[in-house]
């Protein structure tokens, strides 16, 4: 895996380590049309509300906004279509027997470059916290401040 300094963030999910607990991430490749990549590199993309599922013999991201691209003809892409994701067999299999568990769903955490320039994503397989459990960790996240400010 690349260092921080190799990688170009292209958008994040704050939200993804608040609402689930994530036990553990993955990096899969996208599918993506050449619009598709020219509007992430400018960075107008949302992962906010997508999510990730099993649809057949293979993984896709659903609900993942990228913006149209600006200079594009008619044959530009649909912003929320479905794209595949690209894992390898042993990865696909280990997730689907934890994702047919109760509790467990695939959150998509960042989408970046890597150091080759290939669009990647950073999936987390997560369990969904209750509000209680929210208002735990947020506790435990300021006492840990604290005592490193001190």
């Amino acid at each position: 895996m690349a260092t921080p300094e190799e990688k170009r963030l292209v958008c994040e999910n704050r939200k993804a380590r608040r609402q689930y607990e994530i036990v553990e991430s993955f990096e899969a490749g996208i599918v993506l049309t050449g619009t598709e990549v020219k509007t992430l590199r400018g960075g107008q993309v949302s992962i906010a509300e997508a999510y990730a599922r099993f649809d057949g013999d293979g993984l896709f991201l659903i609900s993942a906004h990228i913006e149209e691209y600006t200079h594009g003809n008619r044959a530009n892409h649909t912003p929320t279509r479905k794209r595949k994701l690209l894992l390898h067999k042993r990865q696909l299999s280990k997730l689907k027997a934890k994702v047919d568990q109760r509790g467990y769903t695939l959150v998509p955490m960042r989408m970046y470059f890597n150091e080759r320039g290939f669009a990647k994503l950073e999936l987390g397989l997560g369990r969904g916290r209750k509000v209680g459990d929210k208002r735990e960790a947020e506790k435990k996240k300021a006492a840990k401040r604290e005592i490193k400010d001190y």
